[in-house]
């Protein structure tokens, strides 16, 4: 790969919480949710040609092209704006895939800012995230680029100053299908809302971590592990989980000591996303 290539942060998050609180009639869920955006998380690099050709690089195996978030969001872009030009992507791949930490999410909104930039397409940031919505609910939050109190299904965000935290995540070698929990007849779906001024951590809890617990024995066991050590918790439907702690040694000292058959990193909260600072940068 060549090492001229510009690199794009596209940072993973956590769901500090996720409240269920209704079904609605078509399918989705209204829900409550805090996004802790990290500076830790995937990178993707383009070189824009002017045939309006887009190719992946560095392809995921096992997912097509056309079904790939990132492929998707630079296409329904240069759709949008009308463009002529393409590019080639490059993506240097580090978050794990079904996790529950965003990655898919942020690659696609990585993939819009970076290419309104390099493409000059000038779509505002409101744009951008009405193409991430079309994307995925979660895209809005990582183009918005701030840690966000969230409401809907997860489209209505209010921006956040959250405590400086550290955080370490942990994957314990386990996929979560997502449509799998959402749609499974013992979730929560009643939970009642919370104002935004009342959110504490410690008053609030995942909606889909007990039946998760109750399905994948790896997460409830490496949950039960890490609750000896600081405050923890699943982030979103699964299945990668994060403890809380006040200072990166501490964090860092727990991962160290980690199950062998389970993959983490420390990372700190961040609230604005080093996204936004590489595009302050150029």
């Amino acid at each position: 790969m060549a090492t001229s290539l510009d690199w794009w942060p596209s940072p993973a998050k956590l769901n500090l919480f996720l409240h269920i609180n209704a079904r609605l009639n078509n399918g989705y869920h209204a829900l409550q949710s805090v996004f802790q955006l990290l500076d830790f998380g995937d990178k993707l690099a383009f070189e824009v040609n002017t045939s309006s050709r887009i190719s992946m690089k560095t392809p995921i195996a096992g997912v097509k092209d056309v079904d790939n978030l990132i492929f998707r969001a630079a296409k329904a872009l240069q759709e949008a704006s009308n463009t002529d030009l393409g590019c080639d992507i490059y993506l240097e791949k580090v978050l794990p895939m079904g996790g529950g930490i965003g990655g898919g999410s942020s690659n696609a909104a990585t993939t819009l800012v970076a290419l309104n930039h390099l493409w000059q397409c000038h779509l505002s940031i409101d744009e951008l995230a009405d193409i991430g919505l079309s994307l995925g609910a979660d895209v809005p939050i990582f183009v918005r680029g701030h840690s966000a109190f969230a409401e809907g299904v997860g489209e209505q965000i209010t921006p956040l100053n959250l405590a400086n935290k550290y955080y370490l995540v942990v994957f314990p070698g386990c996929h979560v299908s997502t449509g799998e929990i959402f749609t499974h007849p013992n979730l929560p779906r009643n939970t009642p809302k919370i104002r935004l001024q009342d959110y504490e951590f410690s008053e609030t809890h995942n909606d889909c971590q007990k039946i998760v617990c109750e399905r994948y024995p790896k997460v409830a066991n490496l949950l039960h592990w890490l609750l000896e050590y600081a405050p923890s918790r699943m982030t979103g439907t699964g299945a990668c989980l994060f403890s809380v702690f006040d200072t990166k040694s501490e964090a860092e000292r727990v991962l160290s000591q980690l199950p062998e058959e389970c993959t983490g990193f420390v990372a700190q909260g961040v609230n604005r996303s080093p996204l936004y600072a590489k595009l302050d940068e150029i």
